[in-house]
């Protein structure tokens, strides 16, 4: 194996491990075709994030995390469907990326001041879902935002609005 190789295989390993140990075990640890992890940052609560490597608004998503303190690792994946199933996702709630946090599973552009409500709170939940892209949600900023519901759903396919974001 030549020295680039070796390097390279030692990145990713040492990125592995940086995803085991902020992720908390096996749950984001599943091979899920990922291609690139980034370290993470912060001193909040560790977020895993999956989303494609091409997607921009999963990245500004990402940049919105970090700058409300969460400690961010992504995962670059070409089985997002796979790890949407894999972590209970309705598929009416479906967005572009999906993060695991606490034991919980935030589905698209959920605002990091709804998370952080939703952690403190700790309901019995899978977790959060803001379904498609709606203009004027974190990493989907743009003119004339609208109003879009978070949801809250559980293992049965039930779901409440956990949260209203007006403009």
């Amino acid at each position: 194996m030549n020295m680039k190789k070796l390097a390279a295989a030692g990145l990713l390993a040492a990125g592995v491990a940086v995803v085991l140990i902020a992720g908390g075990g096996s749950r984001d640890s599943a091979d899920s075709g990922g291609s690139a992890v980034a370290a993470a940052t912060g001193d909040g609560p560790a977020v895993h994030v999956y989303k494609t490597a091409t997607c921009g608004c999963c990245a500004k998503w990402v940049d919105h995390l970090e700058e409300a303190g969460f400690a961010v690792t992504v995962e670059n994946t070409r089985e997002l469907m796979a790890v949407k199933r894999r972590e209970g996702v309705p598929t009416d709630l479906s967005s572009c990326h999906t993060a695991l946090v606490n034991g919980y599973v935030v589905e698209g552009h959920v605002p990091a001041s709804v998370v952080q409500a939703f952690l403190d709170e700790a309901p019995e939940a899978v977790g959060l879902a803001v379904p498609g892209m709606p203009i004027g949600s974190p990493g989907m900023e743009g003119r004339n935002p609208e109003a879009y519901d978070v949801y809250a759903f559980d293992a049965d396919g039930g779901r409440t609005v956990f949260r209203r974001v007006e403009p």
